[in-house]
């Protein structure tokens, strides 16, 4: 099966694979703390992190983290073949990684958003947030106390900290730039989805998608994923497509 996948395709669904068993059965949890997507402003976060996180996904040990692979890798198999043939290896190179960029941007520029209002607010209550920055460190071996006493200022104190210490990680960002230039270059293709008995257009369903991610991303309601990071990598995608939709056969 593997030798039917276009290169680019199939080294990167091989990677990841590679990449999640050496990190959920040889190197866990050290792995996740230095290769997935922390905040830019966190003690936790490493420069390489802002490619390295796209090649992590949610452990096994988890609910559900197994199906965090395997549904990306699924995606991307189902939709990276014709695009890679039809951008050539470059094209669907720099689709991929600048979509995972674009992810990381906007999700993060929601935390930054997110993190001045936090410290805004300990700061009306008198208290600081460089005290929870140091104790927010994934190795800080020290005492966790705040100086918080109200009810108020420890929940913006754990929503701070928490904050710093929650990474996001998977490929999701870049392959929602895949779907998305599929989208954008064949908006007439259907595809079957899950519970929905008739094949719907990707121009339609796209759109939905987005629409809705940008609402749980923003409402908060997301349940721990990053939905903001879906809507990051399908801008660039769509663009990137769009761009190159005018002059795909001269160029290619």
């Amino acid at each position: 099966m593997f030798n039917n996948i276009p290169p680019i395709t199939r080294n990167i669904i091989i990677i990841n694979i590679v990449v999640y068993l050496i990190a959920n059965f040889f190197y866990y949890p050290s792995l996740y703390n230095t290769l997935s997507g922390f905040y830019p402003f966190s003690p936790n976060f490493k420069s390489w992190q802002i490619i390295t996180h796209m090649f992590m996904h949610a452990p096994f040990r988890e609910p559900g983290g197994f199906m965090h692979i395997l549904f990306n890798m699924f995606t991307l198999f189902s939709f990276g073949p014709i695009l890679e043939q039809t951008l050539g290896d470059k094209k669907y190179l720099i689709l991929y990684f600048a979509s995972g960029l674009g992810s990381f941007f906007l999700f993060n520029l929601w935390n930054f958003v997110e993190a001045q209002q936090i410290i805004s607010g300990l700061q009306s209550l008198g208290l600081s947030a460089s005290e929870i920055y140091p104790k927010a460190a994934i190795d800080y071996l020290g005492d966790l106390k705040i100086s918080a006493t109200t009810v108020e200022g420890q929940k913006l104190s754990s929503q701070y900290y928490t904050l710093l210490r929650s990474p996001m990680l998977g490929a999701s960002g870049a392959i929602f730039g895949v779907v998305a230039a599929f989208a954008t270059l064949y908006p007439d293709s259907k595809i079957g989805i899950m519970f929905i008995p008739v094949p719907i257009k990707v121009k339609y369903l796209l759109p939905i998608i987005v629409v809705v991610s940008v609402y749980l991303g923003v409402s908060g309601n997301g349940g721990g994923i990053a939905h903001l990071a879906h809507v990051g990598g399908a801008l660039v995608g769509w663009l990137l497509a769009r761009i190159w939709k005018k002059h795909l056969y001269r160029f290619n």
